[in-house]
């Protein structure tokens, strides 16, 4: 891990800064919520992936953490059991979503996260 971030304005700043392989977002992060910082961090940090980690659980909050660029949504409560595949997924440039999530219940607005572009060489991660 690279860094760490106490709020969503933070955690753009060091994504900004640290251009890391993986950002771990939360969605209720004070100062700005973890959507609004992972659309923020998408124009500044392009070659990083995004991975939500959120107690929230509603498909429409889903959809908009995906639609605002990230790769993955992890469901806290399913952390224990799918946080590594999760992170090896959005590393690998393929969505994940929890458990009790099904493929069919999102469709891609943007692809931004998921290019081809290799990962950096010391695996890096911002987490906020």
């Amino acid at each position: 891990m690279v860094g760490e971030a106490s709020d969503g304005l933070e955690a753009v700043h060091k994504s900004e800064e640290l251009q890391p392989d993986l950002i771990v977002l939360d969605i209720g992060l004070p100062t700005l919520n973890g959507i609004e910082a992972a659309r923020r961090i998408g124009k500044l940090s392009s070659r990083s992936k995004i991975l939500f980690l959120s107690q929230e659980s509603s498909i429409d909050v889903v959809r908009e953490a995906l639609s605002s660029g990230a790769l993955g949504y992890l469901v806290k409560t399913q952390a224990g059991s799918e946080l590594l595949p999760a992170v090896d997924a959005v590393l690998q440039g393929r969505e994940f979503h929890s458990s009790g999530f099904s493929d069919n219940h999102f469709s891609r607005v943007t692809d931004t996260q998921a290019s081809d572009s290799p990962p950096h060489r010391d695996g890096s991660i911002v987490r906020a």
